[in-house]
């Protein structure tokens, strides 16, 4: 059967969206690399083992800002840097990611895969929108998955658009519901769990308040998307994702399973890409609940998607060099993402050079002193705020500091402060232009970056004054 080129591929940043981000994120390189001649330098001391002492944090008069050559060249300096490898590691992932995905549009096997579970709730399409949703959620709220969702946004994407919604709703559906998830979680390994380990606390210790956020932070996300459904239905042009909902869904048609293909060969597809899809979650799952795979899940995925993505797509379509052409036409889709994560991460290496992080997070723990207790809770709050903005690292984040609030007298539980801890480093994972996979999921669906947070600002100015209202509520009931 012929299978005819396509001139673009599923996953595709617009040249509109690519110029946006990359000059969002160069003026930020810049204002960084500033900030470096401006703000005091600094650097905390060392304990005995060789890991830092953030009580004794020692001022460096004498330093200078960071060399203007390294912060022109940060972008390529920070892929060999000690963050080099786990950057080099997420660029490999989403080229691969990107090119198993290209794959399964090219042969068939997305619209094979929607049209099935589509047909099944064509007359609950509410329903199947709040269940995945939920998922997604709890992905984020129970194993600590982000980066990783990634793999499932054009899928989610294409089954909003097969019963008549739009991409912006997949999106919504996946991405933003792990970050909502990762924010309200229960059991995250990489906040609530790293940073109750870092301070002492037991992470179940009052876990009923944790659970009402999970149920109230869930109903205000479903209370953004019902709202966002209402003004569509009204209007579709309102879509933030109408002209690009045009182009995918003239791509996402499938080569072999058109209305004439034969039923041995739908059935192929489907079988081919379900057990492909169902062992990929599982793959996520079981590495993210394993403390020894835990640090490897990037890496076990990347190699599944080469693999994998490859033979159930020869498996599908019985023709191994369409496949690996589509494979390569995949990759060279995703070679934009590359120039976000280089942008993003190379903010945090200008500070880091720069020895201005020690500087910030000195100053802005001082404040802690001769405050209420509440007005302590919302400190910390703002510190995870603002590192959020330069460190994206969930982990690095913790070790920072929860290691300094560990060691500093707050009055405040040790629940609540890792209750703040995880209401800072979630909810921004979603806001912030420093966080790549924000960025890559909003181009992939060609949503300007500053549309979006017009357009999703009433939801984040209610869950702020929720965020708020539960800090207080936690700092007066004692939790």
């Amino acid at each position: 059967m012929k299978k005819p080129e396509k001139k673009k591929t599923l996953i595709s940043i617009s040249e509109k969206s690519f110029l946006q981000v990359s000059c969002l994120l160069l003026g930020l390189l810049i204002l960084s690399v500033a900030l470096t001649y401006v703000v005091p330098k600094g650097t905390f001391g060392t304990l005995p083992d060789g890991s830092p002492d953030y009580l004794n944090y020692v001022r460096l008069d004498e330093a200078g800002g960071i060399p203007l050559w390294q912060g022109l060249l940060a972008p390529i300096l920070v892929f060999f840097s000690g963050d080099g490898l786990s950057l080099f590691m997420l660029s490999l992932f989403l080229f691969v990611v990107s090119a198993a995905f290209q794959v399964m549009n090219d042969v068939g096997g997305i619209r094979s895969l929607v049209v099935a579970v589509s047909e099944h709730f064509q007359e609950k399409r509410s329903l199947l929108l709040v269940l995945t949703a939920f998922l997604f959620y709890a992905f984020g709220a129970f194993l600590g998955l982000f980066e990783e969702m990634l793999t499932m946004l054009p899928i989610v994407c294409a089954l909003s658009l097969s019963v008549g919604f739009d991409s912006f709703t997949g999106f919504i559906c996946s991405i933003l519901a792990c970050g909502f998830g990762f924010a309200g979680a229960l059991t995250n390994p990489f906040t609530v769990l790293l940073a109750s380990e870092i301070v002492g606390a037991n992470p179940v210790e009052h876990i009923w308040f944790r659970i009402v956020i999970f149920l109230v932070m869930f109903g205000l996300l479903m209370g953004f998307l019902f709202l966002y459904l209402k003004k569509i239905k009204k209007d579709p042009s309102a879509s933030l994702t109408h002209s690009h909902d045009e182009r995918l869904r003239e791509a996402a048609g499938g080569v072999l399973h058109e209305n004439g293909t034969a039923p041995a060969a739908a059935r192929r597809l489907n079988r081919s890409y379900a057990v492909f899809l169902a062992a990929a979650l599982f793959l996520i799952v079981i590495s993210s609940l394993s403390p020894a795979l835990r640090g490897y899940t990037v890496v076990i995925l990347t190699a599944y998607f080469l693999l994998f993505g490859i033979a159930a797509g020869a498996v599908a379509s019985g023709d191994l060099k369409f496949v690996l052409k589509s494979f390569l036409r995949g990759m060279a889709g995703a070679a934009p993402t590359i120039v976000f994560i280089a942008l993003a991460a190379s903010i945090k290496f200008v500070f880091d050079k720069g020895q201005v992080l020690p500087t910030v997070v000195n100053q802005i723990n001082t404040m802690i002193e001769g405050h209420s207790p509440v007005m302590i809770a919302l400190i910390i709050y703002l510190i995870v705020l603002v590192l959020e903005f330069f460190i994206s690292s969930s982990t690095a984040k913790a070790i920072l500091v929860m290691g300094l609030l560990a060691m500093v007298n707050t009055g405040l539980t040790k629940p609540m402060l890792v209750l703040l801890y995880t209401f800072g480093d979630g909810y921004t994972n979603v806001i912030f232009p420093t966080s790549p996979v924000l960025l890559i999921s909003l181009s992939m669906i060609e949503v300007p970056y500053f549309t979006w947070i017009k357009k999703s600002a009433p939801l984040f100015i209610m869950n702020l004054l929720l965020v708020v209202g539960f800090i207080v509520l936690g700092v007066v009931t004692g939790y």
